[in-house]
């Protein structure tokens, strides 16, 4: 594996991490909130969980793919973090 690839493996892996934690903490957040805020907050937290295993899959993917391959993912892969990082920002406004 190539310096490059194993540095981006590791970025990713630590993104994957740190939105793990975030999502727990606005999970946490929800269950204080009131019931209209509370039931459209678990619904993000909900979809973001979904963001980041279709992130996590592709992950994978971008691993046990071949240096050929790793531009075409690196593109999908860095798309889902624009997303997930859009999604988190939004839901975290709410308690701002």
């Amino acid at each position: 594996m190539t310096d490059k690839k194993e540095a981006y493996q590791q970025k990713i892996t630590a993104q994957l991490n740190e939105w793990k934690a975030q999502a727990d903490l606005l999970k946490a957040k929800a269950e204080n909130a009131g019931a209209d805020v509370q039931l459209e907050l678990n619904k993000q937290v909900e979809n973001l969980k979904g963001l980041q295993a279709e992130a996590q899959v592709k992950f994978e993917e971008l691993r046990a793919a071949g240096e050929e391959k790793l531009g075409d993912l690196k593109g999908t892969v860095e798309a889902l973090v624009g997303e997930i990082t859009t999604t988190l920002k939004s839901i975290g406004s709410r308690f701002k």
